[in-house]
């Protein structure tokens, strides 16, 4: 299904047509109306009319995250506080949130973006969409529940948490979408074994999970505990929230609407433009947003982007799943390691279940790295000899993927904790040593 044929499945040279003028007015009001964005042009002696098209695209200036807590609160935003219907924000690390504001126009547009998503997940208004992203300054809850009632869908705003809750009302009042990151899917697959009963027993079919970098084998490990089509959206409060691209039944990459937000490819090391297939760090222009539009924002998101047509008939650019983030990225003795890389290794070893930690840990002048890893309640069991085998095993895995030596240590089912948001992967206790 496709809510928008008009826009996304649109020729590509007509596509770019259009990007090339939005992009102009884009670069000319900001310029007018944005003092930092005017003096970032000014300082590469660029002014509005030396944009011409998208082969101009890179001559423009990045924008990092760190502009954002520069200008708070409102030092980005192109429209008078007046006309600012919403804000919303990130936790930043100096206690202040990056925060983003809205405009009505962006709100009916993050709606209308939502819808398209949802629509390409195959949600339509017979749905009930039972919506555990969290609700307040973080984006996910209310953008998925904005587009959901666009499609005319019930929505249930049930928040994260309360996971018992969740079950009880997914089986009571018939759910049949479920929103929320992948890592708590997960968990609320396991509070309903504990339950003594079953996602697959409700009538939940679809769902839409994000917010966090997930792999091929944690949807397929997903997708066998729950009995979901588990598909992949994606965006960021910088940039709209979700609703930037999603992926569709056919599961081949996150459809970007591009109409709307320009994506880019680039080398994180010198912010060089990558072509098509080649993996990197994502860049993202806003080409119609109102109230705080950006231009190339690095979204330290790493991707890649193929233009072919898909099987659905859209025609716009397609992500591959983000197999990690640039500030995600941990080096170990020099060797760049991303936790998604760790979990697709693990996940391919039978009697490794979908939880794990990554500790990093500085012996003298030496990384340390080990990675705990829960283990099936029947794996566990097993005779040491076994459980010494699969050891023995997983370091060999991650040897052969990473190039890395790793210790594994294998823990008893659900002795990791669990998150109703994101995942803590990683816990880098070197930082310690070098404070």
């Amino acid at each position: 299904m496709i809510w928008d044929h008009e826009h996304e499945t649109m020729p590509r040279a007509d596509l770019e047509r259009l990007q090339a003028a939005r992009l102009r007015e884009l670069v000319a009001r900001v310029y007018s109306r944005v003092p930092f964005y005017r003096r970032a042009l000014q300082a590469r002696g660029l002014g509005p009319g030396d944009i011409r098209g998208l082969a101009d695209l890179s001559a423009l200036p990045f924008t990092v995250k760190s502009d954002f807590r520069d200008n708070y609160p409102l030092g980005l935003a192109a429209v008078p506080t007046e006309d600012i219907v919403r804000i919303h924000g990130s936790s930043g690390t100096t206690g202040r949130p990056t925060v983003v504001a809205y405009s009505a126009r962006d709100v009916d547009l993050w709606s209308e973006m939502m819808a398209r998503a949802l629509t390409a997940a195959g949600v339509t208004s017979r749905d009930i969409v039972q919506n555990a992203y969290g609700y307040g300054l973080f984006t996910g809850g209310l953008g998925l529940h904005y587009g959901a009632e666009r499609i005319g869908a019930t929505v249930i705003p049930v928040s994260g948490g309360q996971t018992r809750r969740q079950i009880m009302l997914a089986q009571d009042l018939g759910s049949t979408v479920l929103t929320c990151t992948p890592s708590y899917a997960l968990y609320v697959a396991e509070t309903a074994e504990e339950m003594g009963t079953s996602l697959r027993e409700t009538k939940l079919r679809v769902g839409i999970f994000g917010a966090e970098p997930w792999s091929e084998r944690m949807r397929q490990e997903i997708q066998a505990k729950t009995g979901l089509l588990a598909l992949d959206v994606y965006g960021l409060s910088e940039i709209i929230g979700p609703g930037v691209s999603i992926e569709c039944e056919h599961q081949a990459g996150l459809h970007v609407f591009e109409d709307h937000f320009l994506p880019e490819i680039v080398d994180p090391a010198t912010g060089d433009p990558l072509p098509y297939g080649a993996k990197g760090e994502l860049v993202v222009t806003t080409l119609t947003k109102d109230a705080m539009p950006v231009i190339r924002y690095r979204t330290g998101d790493i991707t890649s982007l193929n233009p072919e047509a898909c099987a659905c008939g859209r025609t716009m650019v397609r992500m591959d799943k983000i197999s990690g983030r640039t500030d995600d990225m941990i080096i170990v003795r020099g060797i760049n390691v991303f936790p998604s890389q760790v979990e697709a290794v693990l996940l391919q070893v039978k009697g490794v279940q979908p939880h794990y930690q990554i500790i990093v840990d500085r012996q003298k002048t030496l990384d340390d790295l080990e990675v705990w890893v829960e283990v099936s309640e029947e794996a566990f069991a097993d005779e040491v000899r076994q459980l010494e085998a699969l050891e023995a095993r997983l370091r060999h895995e991650i040897h052969e993927v990473l190039g890395i030596n790793a210790r594994v240590k294998l823990v008893e089912p659900r002795s990791i904790q669990r998150s109703e948001g994101k995942a803590k992967r990683v816990i880098d206790r070197r930082d310690v040593y070098q404070s």
